[in-house]
């Protein structure tokens, strides 16, 4: 299968010649970044399409022997959230010199690329979004973790169109345990992008369920007015007032608090939003037998696979390290 013409501008692209481990055939690269290069690839064993990130550091291959990413992933198994709502990885394989890492392939990019084609949401659409997203941390923190870093590039899209919308909670890289153990790696606060901590962590307060709810609450701020500060207007504006207070106490004690409070708010069932002026789409943007959205430039559609495949890197930078 030959990569499309946009995707053999990356730099770099180089196709393997053979199956990874006798297993999964890479077949477009995607994007890259310091870790690996992500591509589409062929599970020959199962028989369908994933998202599958080959391990490299600065475009080497990790030595089998002395490497530390690699040999703190051969010592712990990897993240798993089993929750309709929560991407983890899915598998992993190692042969000789090369190491790939997998996980379902999202093609509807990520809730960025969908505000900056749309801009703000309706409030209804965001409703949906929001019960989503607090429905998946309820399944993070059911398992004992703090994601940190829940932001519009970490929650991936299906390419839905104009209907109903599913998301997907990514990347679990700089995650935490909510409970110290003594196998995992330390920790430190503070940790996340900026716009998205709330002040305590960033006073130094250790990891906590309402880091979350607090970055949950500036992604719905930002999907209903297009800023991640100031006040929101409609139904959903004391909700999300509460998860981005400045004081943790003011906030949802849990997810499940917050999203209780969501639904007595009401979430729409069907898409009443289709009766919008500017109707949210989220189009194909992985190449694959379904074909690619072609307004679209590369550059969008590597970059939203390079988001879906860095969940991965949680089996490497920290979560379940020694």
């Amino acid at each position: 299968m030959r990569p499309p013409a946009y995707l053999s501008r990356l730099a770099g692209v180089r196709r393997p010649s053979k199956a990874v481990a006798g297993r999964y055939m890479l077949l477009d690269q995607l994007g890259a970044g310091a870790t690996g290069t992500v591509w589409r690839a062929w599970d020959l064993r199962e028989h369908h399409h994933v998202a599958a990130k080959l391990l490299t550091r600065d475009g080497v291959a990790p030595d089998p022997v002395s490497d530390p990413l690699l040999l703190r992933f051969v010592r712990e198994q990897s993240l798993r959230v089993a929750h309709p709502h929560v991407l983890t990885p899915t598998g992993w394989a190692a042969e000789d010199d090369r190491v790939v890492f997998t996980m379902q392939l999202v093609r509807g990019g990520t809730l960025g690329d969908l505000l900056a084609e749309h801009g703000p949401l309706p409030s209804d659409y965001v409703a949906v979004l929001l019960e989503q997203l607090l429905d998946a941390l309820v399944g993070v923190h059911a398992a004992g973790i703090v994601h940190r870093d829940v932001k519009p590039a970490n929650l991936l899209l299906e390419p839905t169109g104009t209907g109903r919308p599913h998301l997907w909670l990514c990347d679990f890289g700089v995650a935490a345990p909510l409970a110290p153990d003594v196998r995992l790696t330390r920790v430190s606060s503070g940790v996340g992008t900026d716009g998205y901590i709330p002040p305590e962590a960033q006073a130094g307060a250790p990891p906590a369920v309402r880091h979350d709810l607090y970055a949950a609450g500036v992604v719905a701020l930002l999907a209903l007015t297009g800023r991640r500060s100031g006040e929101p207007h409609g139904p959903l504006a004391p909700l999300v007032g509460a998860l981005t207070s400045p004081d943790p106490d003011r906030r949802p004690v849990t997810a499940t608090a917050a999203l209780d409070l969501l639904r007595r708010v009401g979430v729409p069932v069907g898409t009443p939003w289709r009766a919008a002026r500017r109707v949210p789409c989220v189009p194909e943007r992985v190449p694959g037998h379904c074909g690619t959205s072609a307004r679209l430039p590369w550059a969008r559609v590597a970059t939203g696979c390079l988001v879906a495949a860095a969940a991965c890197d949680v089996v490497a930078v920290g979560l379940v390290l020694w």
